[in-house]
């Protein structure tokens, strides 16, 4: 399938399909054996702008193009033991858009920008977003970003690492996280890529 025709069949997509295009469990590579689901669920733009950075609105969502999304998370069980380069969350989400031009902006207009803008900046729960990283995510059908953030608080440093990718006017994305400074750009890159063959997938209606 071309990738004008993948575009063209993301918009027969509803709200709906986005529960089906997370990972499940056993979808994770197998560094998150063992882990349990943590939180699931819509993420509506409300639910983003409680959670996102300074200035965030429900309204600067929506009008960038963002209609709703779903995310899965998975973290660690009580008897895992937390040390230094430990993984300690892993999670995929989808995120429906009116078009795929919106989906693009989104990537380099809300996701880049927001991040590299607020370097220095206290991120929540007295969290300081210490730095932010570009990089190369591979492998994927079309449009793919990526970053490392690095944040420091009262526990210590942990480190983030983020790909966001398109299908058509869907945007995945895929997120783990590490304590300590740590890039985890090729666990974070398996984990994007299962998202998105899931995606295509769900589009393609063989799930």
């Amino acid at each position: 399938m071309t990738s004008a025709a993948l575009e063209r069949a993301t918009y027969r997509v509803s709200e709906q399909d986005l529960e089906y295009m997370v990972l499940d469990k056993e979808d994770l590579p197998p560094e998150f054996s063992g882990y349990q689901q943590v939180r699931v669920g819509v993420l509506d733009n409300e639910n983003m702008a409680a959670h996102g950075f300074t200035g965030s609105t429900a309204d600067r969502f929506r009008q960038a193009g963002r209609i709703t999304g779903y995310m899965r998370e998975f973290g660690p069980t009580s008897d895992m033991n937390v040390f230094d380069g430990f993984n300690f969350v892993g999670s995929t989400v989808a995120h429906l858009f009116d078009n795929a031009e919106s989906v693009t902006g989104w990537m380099q207009d809300v996701f880049l920008k927001d991040f590299e803008s607020n370097v220095g900046e206290s991120v929540g729960e007295g969290h300081q977003l210490i730095s932010v990283t570009r990089l190369d995510p591979t492998g994927f059908f079309d449009e793919a970003v990526a970053l490392k953030a690095v944040q420091g608080g009262p526990q210590g440093v942990v480190s983030s690492t983020v790909i966001d990718f398109r299908v058509g006017r869907i945007l995945g994305v895929a997120f783990t996280g590490a304590v300590g400074n740590y890039d985890r750009l090729d666990l974070t890159n398996q984990l994007a890529l299962a998202l998105e063959r899931r995606i295509v997938q769900v589009v393609l209606g063989s799930v």
